[in-house]
């Protein structure tokens, strides 16, 4: 079959995206414009799910398409992207389309949680009833905790980057938080063979491992995968993890949010015949955690993710900060004090203080963006060129500062390095 993928380069659309390839299908991929070139191996269209809200805009793209995956989806709204259009009124735009186009099959991944939890589950609700009640071969899957030894993305990063905390692990409350994990790439069999039982129409399914482990049952066997020492646990009472994660969702990014606190809080497992369903029904017999970590080794790329997850953002705070003062000082320094600090240079001194003072707004801007994470890539770059520019400046107008006993201008050198790791590892999803 032609199978359109939407969502195709996220976590779990890479995995259903594999599986189908894997299975001999022919895989179109839907994504966001800059982003076709990516893995460019595979056929792909542009679409943006926050702004395709009517049928006429998948009518053409569904032209010699035998069945749809319908992969999209956001954690939290940020700019354009928000959750009624996303999970409601795209999908809904697109699988009209496809009951004009004859596209009957189509495999909706949605999630699985109550309602209550908060808009996220809520509105994916909405779009799975949206998609059952029209003329369509649908079928909803709703997976548990989806996580995979080749990789991780969002809140299955999270949750290895705890796992692997020097010395201690973070639980919430108890940690008896229950969920019933499932291997993504069990996820992405699930949907091949959804595609290949033509008569299971209307239907859903909770997508769920074997065991309902605990919260830190999940952690600790993390841990031992990626091969770290044994930890003592800390219990951070849940009256503090609720603030936290209130704050978080006002002001922070990433999956920490007041929306995945409540799903774990409820219970992220699914129907007591869910696991024998997939089973029985489709033929797919999902691993246990234990096997699939058992299968796979943990290599050096997996255990520097989990510890790099908390000081990526941690080493990027601190950069700003250093802007920010390094900017405050070049605005706020009297003429005087630049005078003596470069006096012997080759320019005089009014063009002196002109340079300090536009390159500390500079500083000062590029601090607060990098604190703001606006156009990460590009902030980045700014101060690493920025850097490179005062250390080549100052090196040469100002040669003496290359002994400054407290190593002024040789710092700049493993401050260049910092930027340079950030920027390396500075991903746009």
């Amino acid at each position: 079959m032609r199978v359109l993928v939407t969502g195709a380069l996220g976590f779990i659309g890479t995995q259903i995206v594999a599986a189908l390839s894997v299975a001999g299908h022919e895989v179109v991929r839907a994504v966001r414009a800059g982003r076709v070139a990516a893995r460019s191996e595979q056929p792909a269209i542009i679409c943006d799910m926050a702004a395709d809200l009517y049928e006429e805009d998948w009518l053409p793209r569904l032209a010699g398409i035998d069945a749809v995956v319908n992969c999209a989806g956001i954690l939290r709204e940020h700019g354009s992207d928000r959750f009624d259009a996303v999970h409601v009124q795209a999908p809904l735009a697109l699988f009209r389309a496809c009951a004009r186009m004859q596209v009957r099959r189509v495999v909706q991944i949605s999630a699985l949680g109550d309602p209550a939890d908060g808009e996220f589950i809520a509105s994916k609700h909405r779009g799975d009833d949206a998609l059952l009640a029209l003329d369509l071969d649908a079928i909803v899957l709703r997976p548990s905790v989806v996580y995979s030894t080749a990789g991780s993305h969002g809140g299955t990063s999270l949750l290895r980057a705890l796992a692997a905390l020097p010395g201690f692990v973070v639980l919430p409350g108890s940690g008896a938080q229950r969920l019933q994990p499932v291997a993504g790439e069990d996820v992405g069999l699930v949907v091949v063979a959804a595609l290949a039982h033509p008569q299971l129409a209307h239907v859903t399914f909770d997508v769920v491992g074997p065991q309902v482990l605990t919260l830190a049952d999940y952690l600790l066997a993390w841990r031992r995968w990626l091969g770290a020492r044994r930890a003592c646990k800390i219990h951070v009472p849940m009256i503090l993890v609720r603030i936290g994660t209130s704050l978080v969702e006002v002001f922070g990014r990433g999956p920490l949010g007041s929306t995945m606190r409540r799903m774990l809080e409820r219970g992220n497992v699914g129907a007591p015949d869910a696991y024998e369903r997939l089973c029985t029904q489709l033929g797919v017999v999902p691993r246990s955690l234990a096997h699939a970590l058992t299968a796979v080794p943990a290599q050096k790329q997996d255990r520097w993710h989990a510890r790099l997850y908390f000081a990526l953002p941690l080493l990027r705070f601190t950069l700003a900060l250093l802007w920010i003062a390094s900017g405050l000082l070049g605005l706020m320094s009297s003429s005087a004090d630049i005078a003596v600090a470069t006096q012997g240079g080759a320019l005089p001194i009014p063009s002196v203080v002109m340079l300090v003072r536009f390159s500390g707004a500079v500083d000062l801007i590029l601090g607060v963006l990098c604190l703001a994470h606006w156009r990460p890539r590009w902030v980045l770059a700014s101060m690493l060129t920025m850097v490179i520019g005062y250390t080549l400046a100052i090196g040469i107008l100002w040669p003496r500062y290359w002994l400054d006993p407290f190593g002024g201008l040789a710092k700049n050198l493993p401050l260049a390095a910092a930027l340079w790791v950030l920027l390396a590892t500075e991903e746009r999803r």
